[in-house]
């Protein structure tokens, strides 16, 4: 089926379609005509609001995602989750363990998509913008993103997000490891998630002290239980209700630079024989990589 088909049957909320949209964006495929589609397509209703949850592996996340889409969904709010796992280096799949911690939700008003996340990428898939936008085009109010095991750097969520969300928990590190977190500085919500396990108002003293260091922000600190529901339900409202973070300066250079780069490929990928010519002048010798690479940086022939 071709991509006007499928975008078709996209405007008319087909659920199959989003999904396969998704599937192309995040293989790299139709990505500039998705783009432009997205572009041309009238605004309908109020933007989304883009909430990022990361952390370091076995902090909760899936399992505090999972208790906010309880809490969205009664309210009302059409949920959408886009669950981050790592991509395995042999077969390229996931696990999608993510998906093994969270509700089972068969309900219209809630989608759940799991995707690969390469080695290298900051913790995000590659085409994320374009997979949120898509969501977004499709009507789902609430968009909670999940991101893999993150560390100090993995920052890249920030640009695509309106709150980014850190959970942190009870007794994993001393005073100097919190300072090396490179994701404190770009939090807009701290989370001690777990905060039924001893040692959760220690960790909450830790955070707050940290946050009043120069170069931190003043932002808010939350005690939080899945397992028993603590601050579920003042997590949701604060996150409903925080003035947004996302800007077009934050993250519109990097969205355009990739797609520059996503429609010259896609220009050679349309031309198999002349990228093939150019490869071949490479190996044989007559063109050196530095000036091939200036060849590629123009229109295929």
């Amino acid at each position: 089926m071709t991509l006007s088909a499928w975008w078709g049957r996209f405007q008319n909320h087909d659920r199959l379609a989003l999904a396969r949209l998704i599937t192309w964006a995040a293989q790299g495929q139709q990505v500039a005509e998705l783009w432009q589609r997205l572009k041309e397509r009238p605004d309908s209703g109020p933007p989304a609001r883009v909430i990022a949850f990361t952390g370091s592996g076995g902090v909760g996340k899936s399992t505090l995602v999972g208790r906010m889409l309880e809490s969205f969904r009664a309210k009302g709010r059409r949920v959408a989750i886009l669950a981050c796992d790592p991509e395995s280096p042999l077969t390229g799949g996931a696990l999608l363990g993510d998906r093994l911690r969270m509700p089972a939700a068969a309900d219209d008003e809630v989608y759940i998509r799991s995707l690969a996340t390469p080695g290298g990428h900051e913790a995000v898939p590659e085409h994320l913008d374009l997979i949120v936008a898509l969501v977004a085009a499709f009507g789902f109010e609430i968009i909670l993103l999940e991101t893999v095991g993150a560390g100090q750097g993995d920052t890249a969520a920030r640009h695509l997000v309106d709150l980014l969300v850190l959970l942190v928990q009870p007794e994993t590190g001393d005073d100097i490891q919190w300072e090396k977190a490179g994701l404190l500085e770009v939090a807009d919500v701290v989370v001690v998630h777990k905060a039924d396990m001893p040692g959760a108002d220690r960790t909450l003293a830790q955070v707050q002290s940290l946050l009043h260091l120069p170069g931190c922000r003043d932002v808010p600190v939350m005690r939080v239980s899945s397992q028993t529901r603590e601050g579920i339900d003042a997590l949701r409202d604060l996150l409903e209700t925080s003035p947004t973070q996302r800007h077009p300066s934050r993250w519109t250079s990097a969205t355009l630079l990739r797609l520059a780069q996503e429609r010259l490929a896609d220009d050679w990928r349309s031309r198999p024989e002349a990228l093939a010519a150019l490869v071949a002048r490479v190996q044989a010798g007559a063109l050196a990589p530095a000036a091939a690479a200036d060849l590629l940086r123009q229109p295929a022939p």
